[in-house]
């Protein structure tokens, strides 16, 4: 059964909060826009729209699928479901913003630095997650946050965005 820990007016609230602090603390003249396949990718649209409208910026804006960066490609199955990359700039002296769902282990974002860098050498790298939940297997930490929700392992926390949901909403089962 899932439980709701963020509906979608939180959602919003929260994605242009983390927009206005990327518009803040990130010069714009650098800055690239890159979500990480699926859910990463939709909220860094979002993202990318709410700085345009804030603050009349058009940021180049990315897509990035890891799953043959992933080191459990293995055990993803004999017919993974691949999206492909959509890297239609140049990352070399850039910051790149890397915008995921849900950080966890950290073995997400690993795989998307590998996939960045086979793309050039930027000048930086940021991550930025709607939902931090914990359990670290490695040190990676996000730059920005939109709500960090303290975890079990079991746990299983789900972002519902309306593109591919239906709906849009935060939940843990």
């Amino acid at each position: 059964m899932l439980k709701e820990l963020m509906n979608e007016a939180e959602m919003n609230r929260i994605l242009e909060d983390l927009a206005f602090r990327v518009i803040k603390e990130c010069p714009a003249g650098d800055l690239c826009i890159v979500g990480i396949h699926r859910r990463g990718k939709v909220l860094a649209e979002r993202i990318h729209s709410m700085i345009k409208k804030l603050n009349n910026a058009d940021l180049p804006l990315g897509s990035l699928d890891i799953t043959l960066y992933r080191d459990d490609f293995s055990e993803v199955g004999s017919f993974p479901t691949v999206y492909g990359s959509n890297i239609p700039f140049n990352v070399n002296n850039m910051s790149i913003l890397l915008i995921d769902d849900v950080v966890y282990t950290g073995r997400t974002v690993r795989a998307a630095i590998d996939a960045v860098i086979d793309y050039g050498r930027p000048a930086k790298i940021l991550l930025m997650a709607l939902i931090d939940r914990g359990h670290r297997e490695l040190p990676i930490q996000p730059d920005f946050v939109g709500k960090t929700i303290p975890t079990a392992k079991k746990d299983d926390v789900q972002v519902h965005v309306k593109e591919i949901d239906g709906d849009n909403g935060v939940y843990i089962s």
